[in-house]
């Protein structure tokens, strides 16, 4: 199938321009190397960092060329396997992850490492899956790795801070972080509060009150650790609320951010700002899917577009006010 044949895809040439400057285009179906498989794609999400490589904030590393096609989370059914695949065939449903550099899930077929592609059970949609793996993968290693979160619910009760708990990844840690019995609080708008409650949050402050802003926990709390989702949210705001060896845990950080992590540093703070770069790992996306399976987490889709209305959901993912998910489908 690889080779002759064409498929639709979504690509876009240049930085900036938005929602308007993605194009529609017939390119060749791409050919699996031998660590790679083919997918039918079924199913594409879209995360916040989509839209921010599109702006530049990544240049001069990504997009590594141009045209670029955006997206990395797809769900699908594999179509072809490459020669040193030994976990995977063609028929399987799958999730998987691609690489940022590359990009390619907005398109009807893509390729993705075998490493960093899991089994889809019947018991989760291609869209559910798909909304998992960016998000589900920052929120895990956030939790886990930088707070320190055991999800067997083993160890120490820690208090944890979500902002914008109601987005892609906030709704994501929310789930993993009361199975891993914390005590959480979250922010997010007023609209989403009962939805955000709903996932398990402890407490759920709206940003925009004057104690939601100051992020102070309605029971006097200091938290152990911040997954900091949002944005705009200055160390000043964090420092009073931190326990003694507080963290902020930030996803989106700023050159600001770095400086006020690299004078942490100098100076042996006991609190700490912590930049999180995520590192995809095959393992820890199949274990986000058994959780799926089993429904201790879920996706909450916020939308659903067909990939010929690409720029309907690129404009939603931009506007920064998704409730979890936005998917696309061929």
């Amino acid at each position: 199938m690889a080779g002759k044949a064409v498929m639709r895809a979504i690509q876009y040439n240049s930085y900036a321009g938005g929602a308007a400057g993605l194009k529609h285009v017939h390119v060749p179906v791409p050919t699996p190397r031998k660590d790679e498989v083919l997918l039918k794609v079924e199913a594409s999400s879209l995360n916040a960092f989509d839209c921010r490589i599109k702006k530049g904030v990544a240049r001069p590393i990504l997009p590594r060329k141009f045209p670029y096609i955006p997206a990395t989370d797809v769900a699908g059914e594999i179509i072809e396997v490459g020669s040193e695949v030994k976990n995977f065939k063609a028929g399987d449903n799958v999730v998987a992850i691609l690489n940022h550099f590359s990009g390619g899930g907005l398109a009807e077929f893509a390729v993705a490492k075998e490493s960093l592609t899991a089994s889809r059970p019947l018991e989760v949609s291609a869209a559910e899956g798909a909304g998992l793996p960016l998000a589900g993968l920052t929120a895990l290693e956030a939790l886990t790795q930088s707070a320190g979160v055991n999800l067997d619910g083993s160890g120490q009760q820690k208090n944890i801070l979500i902002t914008a708990a109601s987005g892609g990844v906030g709704h994501y840690a929310v789930q993993l972080a009361k199975l891993g019995n914390s005590h959480v609080t979250a922010t997010c708008g007023a609209r989403n509060i009962e939805f955000v409650k709903s996932l398990g949050a402890d407490e759920v402050l709206d940003y925009k009150t004057p104690d939601g802003a100051a992020l102070k926990s309605p029971s006097g709390r200091k938290y152990d650790a911040v997954i900091h989702c949002a944005r705009g949210i200055p160390w000043s705001t964090f420092e009073p609320n931190l326990a003694e060896n507080g963290k902020v845990i930030d996803l989106t950080p700023t050159p600001s951010a770095m400086l006020t992590f690299a004078w942490q540093k100098l100076t042996f703070s006991k609190k700490q700002l912590v930049p999180l770069l995520v590192i995809p790992k095959g393992e820890n996306l199949v274990f986000l899917v058994k959780l799926l399976k089993e429904g201790k987490i879920k996706t909450l889709i916020d939308s659903k577009h067909l990939l010929s209305k690409a720029e309907d959901a690129w404009a939603k993912g931009a506007d920064g006010h998704a409730t979890g998910k936005i998917i696309l489908e061929p």
